[in-house]
């Protein structure tokens, strides 16, 4: 019985000593890498900034770059965008473009949400959600990454910290 005693003490003193690493831990999990299909194209999909020029994977060719697939409706979207900013800034100069694609909202509410947020990155539109379907989004926040030769690479759902060491590995993977 004493065994049993000292063993379960054990188990609380090691999971009060690894009680402060839960959150991050619990922010890792909620998010999920995968990868691209290698036989599956990149969807040759059309999107609008706002000032009416456009954007296709095609004209980035040269430079990686992260889709993030958002809307202001999405508390995981508003709370990745911080280091979703921050990545694009540190990695601007390593040709890193950091795209955010609005999912099925006005153009009005767009603009109050960057206004009310500060959210700097550039915004393109999904207004019927076809650019979504095409990358095989159904979960918001997520973010597809695509190379410098135009390939998608892997798809990472859910919420994710932008600025943490596994991502920036996984940013590497595309520089």
């Amino acid at each position: 019985m004493q065994l049993e005693t000292a063993s379960s003490r054990r188990c609380w003193l090691i999971a009060a000593a690894l009680l402060p690493l839960a959150p991050a831990a619990l922010a890792e999990s909620g998010s999920q890498r995968r990868p691209w299909p290698r036989s599956r194209p990149t969807p040759a999909v059309e999107l609008r900034f706002a000032n009416g020029d456009s954007w296709t994977p095609a004209s980035s060719v040269g430079s990686p770059v992260l889709l993030n697939f958002w809307a202001s409706w999405c508390e995981p979207c508003r709370a990745e965008m911080p280091s979703l900013q921050a990545l694009a800034r540190h990695r601007q100069a390593n040709g890193l473009r950091v795209l955010a694609i609005n999912y099925k909202e006005s153009e009005a509410a767009v603009r109050r949400f960057t206004g009310s947020t500060g959210l700097d990155l550039p915004v393109l539109f999904d207004p019927e959600g076809a650019a979504a379907k095409a990358f095989g989004v159904r979960i918001f926040p997520s973010t597809v990454a695509i190379d410098r030769s135009g390939r998608v690479r892997f798809v990472v759902t859910g919420e994710f910290d932008w600025n943490s060491p596994l991502a920036g590995r996984w940013v590497s993977e595309l520089l």
